[in-house]
């Protein structure tokens, strides 16, 4: 039986006038579950009822359109942003990870992100910071719009507990986050009305992998499907506790801190039900750094004799590789033996 576990952490006194003994306490916890497990729930983040129902309203009405709708809102190769269909990805990809008896990843999602616009003192590139395409759907935009905005807050708020948590000077990681590369993913696991799962391959909803960047911040239903790998290379399923963000570290967050904090291994199997996939929703707002920041080991991180485990590379460049993995499905074979080695010895689960 696996004693795998998902701590919960209540980070008020970030967000509000806490103690310095109450924020050290939430520090202190925010290292042990970023050292053990690499996810956590967060709760006391100040995120407003109202503002967590609007975004499942405004997933439920996308992607209730029909499918030829949707397709409309697809973005150009090598835009995130826009429309993905069910089965025009393969995520286990970003890490280098090929089984040839696998079907695309079942997901559809959309994604918009932070554009040009939200950082007008930088120059930067359109292609990064593209603009966003809007649907045509009722309130989207706004109910969209206001959740990226606390979820944007809370972020900043977890990174300055991770300095804190990291016991780095202040700035070390908020300066990395001047204009952040971030992304909100909304993601739909289904099928339409009355329609059967034809199995050709494993069926996975989100394949194997890591998140990219610095941290990310789930909004989820409480349909099972999320699974994340322990050390025992057995799966998991995790389900939020009700109002609380799972939020998990990307990759940046590990190779600054030469895997002492851990980028867990995670993937989406929703429940197949009579041949039918059982609907789950999430919206993973991404909060992956400024696309120039070069991702290196921390000051004050290495033990002694302890060597770098990754090369120095931008946070743009490392995204990029990522990226053409999942989606131009090429295999990414940077800095990702470790991990593909995990995803390949794991259980079936």
């Amino acid at each position: 039986m696996s004693a795998f576990t998902v701590p919960a952490i209540d980070i008020s006194a970030y967000i509000g006038e806490g103690s310095d003994e109450e924020r050290r306490e939430i520090a202190r916890q925010i290292d042990e579950a970023a050292r053990t497990v690499g996810f956590m729930q967060i709760t006391g983040h100040g995120i407003p009822l109202e503002t967590w129902q609007r975004l499942g309203r405004a997933i439920d009405r996308f992607f209730a359109l029909p499918l030829e709708e949707k397709k409309r809102y697809r973005a150009p190769k090598g835009i995130n942003r826009g429309y993905s269909p069910p089965k025009s990805e393969r995520l286990s990809y970003s890490l280098g990870v090929e089984k040839a008896e696998r079907m695309n990843d079942f997901f559809e999602a959309f994604n918009t992100g932070a554009t040009q616009a939200d950082y007008p003192h930088v120059e930067l590139d359109p292609i990064d910071y593209a603009a966003n395409i809007w649907p045509e759907v009722e309130e989207f935009q706004s109910d969209v719009e206001n959740w990226m905005t606390h979820a944007g807050s809370v972020a900043h708020v977890m990174i300055r507990i991770f300095e804190d948590a990291l016991h780095l000077p202040t700035g070390t990681l908020t300066g990395m986050a001047d204009h952040s590369l971030d992304v909100l993913r909304m993601n739909n696991y289904a099928l339409p009305d009355g329609a059967k799962v034809e199995l050709d391959g494993d069926l996975i909803g989100m394949g194997e992998h890591t998140d990219f960047g610095i941290v990310t911040l789930l909004w989820a239903d409480d349909v099972k499907g999320l699974q994340v790998l322990d050390d025992q290379g057995g799966w998991n399923d995790v389900s939020p506790l009700p109002g609380a963000l799972l939020v998990n570290l990307g990759d940046v967050t590990a190779r600054l801190t030469n895997d002492h904090w851990r980028s867990t291994l995670h993937r989406v199997k929703p429940p197949v039900i009579n041949g039918t996939i059982r609907r789950r929703r999430s919206a993973a707002y991404f909060f992956d750094g400024d696309v120039d920041a070069v991702i290196s080991t921390l000051p004050g991180i290495l033990a002694e004799g302890e060597e770098p485990l990754y090369k120095p590379i931008t946070v743009g460049e490392h995204i990029a590789a990522k990226l053409r993995g999942s989606r131009d499905l090429v295999n990414n074979t940077d800095d990702t033996e470790r991990e593909a080695t995990r995803v390949l010895s794991a259980s079936a689960g």
